[in-house]
C-alpha cells in the first residue's frame, strides 16, 4: 500500500509542480489563451501567479519529504492543502458551469490528494 501511495504522491506532485510553473512563467495573455484554461480570464494576473505559487508549494510539499524523511509530516499537510485548493477550483468551475473540469479536478487531484493524506496520516497513527 505504501508503494501505491508513493506513486500517487509523486504523480500528483509532478503534475502540480508543472502546472504551477506554467502559471508562474507564462505571460498572462499567453496563459489565458491556452485551451482548457478559460477560467483564468476571470482572475487578475496576480491571482494566477498566486495560484501558481500554491500549486508549486503543494507539489514540492509532496515530493521533498520523500528525500528528507525528517519532513515526513509535511506530506499529509500538503495533501490536505491541495484538497482544499482543488475544492476552490471546483467551486470556480461550478460557478462557470464547467462540469467536465469539475469531474477532472475531482478524479485527478482532489481524490488522490485525500487518499495520500489519509494514507500518510494512518501511517503516522500506526
Amino acid at each position: 500500500m505504501d508503494t501505491v501511495i508513493t506513486v500517487i504522491e509523486v504523480s500528483l506532485g509532478l503534475l502540480l509542480t508543472v502546472g504551477g510553473l506554467l502559471k508562474l512563467t507564462l505571460p498572462y495573455a499567453k496563459y489565458t489563451n491556452m485551451p482548457g484554461v478559460a477560467w483564468s480570464k476571470s482572475f487578475k494576473p496576480e491571482h494566477i501567479r498566486l495560484i501558481g505559487v500554491l500549486e508549486m508549494c503543494g507539489g514540492v510539499g509532496l515530493i521533498v519529504p520523500l528525500f528528507l524523511h525528517s519532513l515526513s509530516m509535511v506530506t499529509p499537510l500538503s495533501a490536505v492543502g491541495i484538497a482544499l485548493y482543488m475544492s476552490g477550483a471546483m467551486a470556480t468551475h461550478l460557478r462557470r458551469s464547467e462540469y467536465p473540469h469539475m469531474v477532472a479536478n475531482l478524479i485527478f487531484f482532489l481524490a488522490p490528494a485525500l487518499f495520500v493524506a489519509y494514507g500518510k496520516l494512518v501511517g503516522f497513527a500506526a
